[in-house]
């Protein structure tokens, strides 16, 4: 593997980082999630290019990343209507990779303690373990 070459793998490895983040299967496919809710992973529909990675982000941040850097940045209509977007991990560097693994870990813990529908109590984010 070339230098500074980024695959799945690494941006697992980044991803893996970040506290309360497990890797467990998400719709049968490879995934990192945040106390259960899926933060990266990898793509399950055919429309999404090879080398790219699924990032949970909401609309907004979605909207301005592929405005600033569409070369990095996509999204395809599978993915659109979901707070998703996908990164092309043959173009991004590591720093950016790791600031846009951040973004996807703070909007994945915040879904977390989020009720998931009305009446159910919100998750609760898990201490670390000492």
């Amino acid at each position: 593997m070339p230098a500074g070459f980024i695959d799945l793998n690494s941006a697992f490895e980044l991803g893996l980082a970040y506290s309360n983040v497990e890797e467990s299967p998400y719709y049968g496919r490879r995934a990192l999630k945040v106390n259960g809710t899926m933060m990266a992973c990898t793509p399950v529909n055919k429309s999404a290019e090879a080398n790219s990675v699924v990032v949970a982000m909401s609309f907004e941040s979605r909207t301005a990343l592929i405005k600033k850097s569409p070369s990095l940045y996509y999204i395809t209509d599978h993915y659109a209507p979901h707070p998703t977007m996908l990164v092309r991990l043959s173009r991004i560097s590591r720093a950016e990779l790791e600031r846009t693994l951040r973004m996807a870990w703070e909007f994945a813990a915040l879904r977390a303690e989020s009720p998931r529908s009305p009446g159910k109590p919100a998750r609760q984010l898990k201490k670390p373990e000492s």
